[in-house]
């Protein structure tokens, strides 16, 4: 048996401690990924159709800090400051159209956010009708309240274009949309005159 200096001994101790350490620290349970966006705010679980839903019609004053929801013509991507994003698929057959009326002031929006959009309007009684541009069918038309947001949600067909009025107060507002894969889910020039 080979003899070791005193010193070598401590170094080969030393090295074997730090192997153990090593792969004690591979084997163990590895560090849980941060939660996405969906369970960290409670969302789990939901479909595109419910999440828009829960999401669009929240007071403002509820609304998770930090959460970025963005409704684009396939999906809702969903984000927030601690995980990645994720992508909810809307359905195939149906396009989320939000649209801000105004009377005074408005903002530029192409992707509707979810979480952050503010429309003028807020809380405000609106009628909506929306009709095929191509055979005049009639895709909506209700009496309703914008959200607290200052938006009214239409699900319209996808791959259309469609006129849209809406009345307020006496006043009426005109725009034509499409609701195709590169058309905006976010409509906030419907001037209402």
């Amino acid at each position: 048996m080979a003899r070791f200096p005193m010193r070598s001994k401590y170094l080969l101790a030393a090295a074997l401690s730090v192997g153990a350490l090593s792969l004690t620290a591979c084997s163990a349970d590895p560090v849980p990924p941060a939660p996405d966006a969906l369970s960290a705010n409670g969302l789990n679980g939901l479909d595109g159709r419910a999440l828009i839903e829960r999401l669009d019609t929240m007071p403002v004053a509820d609304r998770p800090d930090g959460l970025i929801a963005s409704v684009r013509p396939d999906a809702v991507l969903v984000s927030d400051d601690e995980g990645p994003e994720t992508a909810v698929p809307l359905p195939v057959d149906e396009f989320y159209l939000s649209i801000a009326p105004y009377v005074g002031t408005t903002h530029e929006c192409y992707f509707h956010s979810l979480t952050t959009c503010l429309g003028e309007l807020r809380d405000e009684p609106v009628r909506v009708l929306a009709t095929n541009r191509a055979d005049g069918a009639v895709l909506a038309d209700s009496t309703t309240r914008t959200y607290d947001n200052g938006f009214v949600g239409l699900w319209l067909p996808r791959d259309i274009e469609a006129d849209v009025v809406v009345e307020y107060a006496g006043r009426t507002g005109r725009t034509t949309v499409g609701t195709g894969p590169d058309d905006p889910t976010c409509i906030t020039t419907v001037d209402l005159v």
